[in-house]
């Protein structure tokens, strides 16, 4: 069973069998199919079953000569309409399996950003079709997640939004610099960080950390496509799986200055979700790459 099933509405363990059921249904009443050619022989396809809006299971597998289908792999995935990034984005085949991973670096969140692509064979149509060299595109992120939950909010005024709104530009400013090779913008950022640190660690024996922390984004666990967030909830609203009726939340989540969509078991979720307070949870990090005219 994969891990991230319960995240869709999936939160008892499932039998072999039961799984296996659940991959045949998905093949027949799929709303959704592609396919594209890997090579002369082999018909690579891939199909979307929806289990409730935005929510579902992508079954691929490759037919043959003989024009009989060899299933490969399933995984859950949750789709969004929001526009994540526009910075650039590279992809790459995962070793083991026809997969794809992609990495965007975009400043806002400080690292290499890698996702578990969702829209593979489009990717390969247009791979294959060599139209994929300066092509613009734009990136909609999305996440499940196992665990989280819910903290109240830091309480703000409208100058201390602008003034942090101000101070983020110019950081991601200068780490756009930095790597570039600027040596000043090096110094700044390294002078920036250690007041920060002097500050925390000034504040944190009177103060909870996530009364200092309002948001965080970093790498979580082994797996590169995984994070720990923490981010204010924008939007939130409750899905029900149409198979077994369990309930989950999907939460639109600001993570960094990072805008993405996170679906939960409402299971797994501690506390009660509304927009303004935060969501902080592990998350497995999708993601759609919007290319023109697709």
């Amino acid at each position: 069973m994969h891990k991230y099933l319960r995240a869709v509405g999936f939160s008892e363990k499932k039998s072999r069998k039961e799984i296996h059921e659940l991959i045949i249904l998905a093949m027949k009443e799929a709303q959704q199919k592609n396919y594209t050619s890997l090579d002369d022989k082999e018909l690579l396809a891939e199909y979307c079953f929806y289990l409730a809006e935005g929510i579902g299971i992508c079954v691929r597998g490759v037919f043959d000569e003989n024009d009989v289908l060899h299933y490969e792999y399933y995984f859950p995935f949750l789709t969004s309409a929001i526009i994540s990034s526009t910075k650039d984005i590279s992809i790459e085949r995962h070793a083991e399996k026809e997969s794809y991973a992609g990495v965007c670096d975009d400043m806002k969140v400080g690292v290499s950003l890698i996702f578990y692509l969702q829209n593979m064979i489009t990717y390969l149509k247009l791979k294959s079709e060599k139209r994929l060299k300066d092509l613009p595109t734009t990136l909609t992120l999305t996440a499940l997640s196992c665990q989280g939950s819910i903290m109240m909010p830091i309480e703000k005024h409208h100058e201390d939004e602008i003034k942090a709104k101000k101070a983020m530009r110019k950081r991601n400013r200068l780490i756009e610099e930095a790597r570039r090779g600027n040596e000043e913008a090096i110094e700044s950022l390294t002078m920036e960080d250690m007041d920060t640190y002097s500050e925390i660690s000034y504040r944190i024996h009177r103060e909870d950390i996530y009364s200092l922390v309002d948001t965080y984004f970093m790498p979580y666990g082994v797996e590169c496509d995984q994070y720990s967030v923490l981010g204010e909830i924008k939007d939130c609203r409750k899905v029900a799986n149409r198979i077994t009726g369990e309930e989950c939340y999907i939460l639109t989540v600001n993570s960094n200055d990072l805008l993405f969509d996170v679906c939960i078991n409402a299971k797994d979720l501690y506390g009660e979700p509304q927009i303004g307070r935060r969501f902080k949870g592990s998350i497995w990090m999708q993601g759609y790459v919007n290319y023109p005219d697709m």
